[in-house]
């Protein structure tokens, strides 16, 4: 997994929850990385999955609402970083529209090494998107905060349904609300 993915998640942490308990998540975390990351390394998805599990025992939160909050400040900092992703872009189902075409293809580019998801689009209109997410790593609370962050950064209301078929494989269904 992407280090970026790691350093926004402590960034988030820091904000969130503060510096020492941030630590202290870290430390009992029992990481491989021992919580040394660079934003252009690649650690294991399983250490995302130690400091969510580890950061939800100690605040009561429950870890699919951890990694769903995640996605949305993910989203925000993404679009902060790579503005061109969402350059000329009026929705987030445009944004969802050119992932694998596009987004994702430019991420393989910095980052030929990445495991990134695959999103195929079944069907779309301006004001409703519905793909099939494909992930080795089933985060689907990631995938659904990334969305809400999306609708959050264009001014959207999203109705965002998410069913699955098999292990790693879901469809997700986006509709614009407003």
């Amino acid at each position: 997994m992407l280090g970026v993915i790691f350093t926004n998640l402590i960034e988030m942490m820091e904000q969130e929850v503060g510096l020492e308990l941030t630590e202290t998540v870290l430390e009992e975390a029992n990481l491989e990385s021992k919580a040394i990351y660079t934003s252009v390394g690649f650690y294991s998805p399983g250490e995302v999955v130690a400091i969510v599990t580890t950061l939800s025992a100690h605040t009561g939160i429950p870890v699919g609402e951890l990694v769903e909050s995640f996605g949305v400040y993910l989203f925000l900092k993404l679009a902060e970083y790579h503005p061109q992703a969402v350059r000329g872009k009026k929705s987030v189902i445009e944004v969802l529209s050119i992932l694998d075409s596009n987004i994702h293809v430019e991420v393989q580019k910095l980052y030929p090494d990445a495991q990134l998801p695959d999103f195929k689009t079944i069907e779309e209109s301006p004001t409703h998107i519905k793909m099939r997410y494909i992930s080795e790593n089933s985060l689907e609370p990631l995938a659904k905060g990334l969305i809400i962050g999306g609708a959050t950064y264009f001014n959207e209301e999203v109705e965002i349904v998410i069913s699955s078929e098999d292990t790693g494989t879901s469809i997700i269904e986006v509709r614009k609300l407003s």
